[in-house]
């Protein structure tokens, strides 16, 4: 199956973008000092012998800036959920309040936002990687295709252009996230 010039800048869009959502995911997950449901998403719970990820289990909401309100959709599974939290790595102390679980998030010191401003850029630092590395292999593809005579040099020089272009807004795009981010986590 050949590939063509708009098959390769499509899947090269598409490969970038891939990245841009997993660098999203990744930032949701970092903990600044405002309540978010991503920061417990993805604690797993030992139910019933599954390790289940906290979303299916109970609701997750905001009750204010500083606290996230856990409600189990079954109450058998509370101390279990309780205990997944206290455990994370996110230092996070759950206080059980009548069928739901109240978890207050502790500002963080200014060493801790420092780390986590760190952690950001190296995050954003690994999805301009892989973009550059989507960017290269698309301009491979290129190449190839302009060796088999299949496209001109005019062609060639387009399409890298096209793909140069998807390359630059996709790392501008990194750069907002994580500036976005970083001015976040400094909010005391």
């Amino acid at each position: 199956m050949s590939h063509s010039v708009e098959d390769t800048k499509k899947d090269a869009d598409e490969r970038m973008n891939k990245s841009l959502e997993t660098l999203k995911g990744d930032l949701a997950k970092v903990r600044t000092g405002r309540a978010h449901p991503g920061l417990l998403e993805n604690i797993r719970i030992d139910y019933y012998g599954t390790k289940s990820p906290l979303n299916q289990l109970a609701n997750i909401s905001v009750s204010d800036a500083r606290t996230l309100t856990v409600t189990p959709y079954d109450k058998g599974a509370a101390q279990s959920i309780e205990k997944a939290i206290r455990e994370s790595d996110l230092g996070l102390n759950p206080v059980p309040a009548g069928g739901v679980i109240r978890v207050p998030l502790p500002s963080l010191t200014e060493e801790r936002r420092k780390e986590l401003g760190k952690h950001v850029r190296a995050e954003g630092e690994n999805a301009k990687v892989a973009i550059r590395n989507v960017r290269r292999d698309a301009n491979h593809q290129l190449k190839e295709l302009l060796k088999k005579k299949l496209i001109t040099e005019d062609d060639d020089k387009r399409a890298e252009e096209a793909v140069q272009k998807s390359t630059d807004r996709h790392i501008a795009e990194i750069d907002k996230l994580v500036a976005a981010k970083e001015k976040e986590i400094m909010q005391v």
